[in-house]
């Protein structure tokens, strides 16, 4: 499952941010495996998305949501 998939509400654990240009920058941002993040809302039309990580909100496009493989926490 991706970052894409999720909507407002669930909770989630990165398990891993696949290769693309903006990898190296998610991580700095926390963007880490094993972090727990919960999605918040999403635009009107999609994009971009809005997402709590430790302790701030971040924006970030449905494209690269796709590439952050996360598990669901029940």
């Amino acid at each position: 499952m991706t970052l894409e998939d999720g909507v407002p509400g669930e909770a989630f654990t990165i398990q891993s941010i696949g290769d693309s240009g903006l990898k190296q920058r998610l991580m700095t941002m926390g963007l880490i495996p094993g972090t727990r993040i919960e999605v918040l809302r999403s635009a009107p039309f999609g994009d971009p998305m809005a997402i709590r990580i430790r302790s701030y909100n971040l924006a970030l496009r449905r494209e690269d949501a796709a590439k952050i493989s996360v598990q669901k926490i029940s």
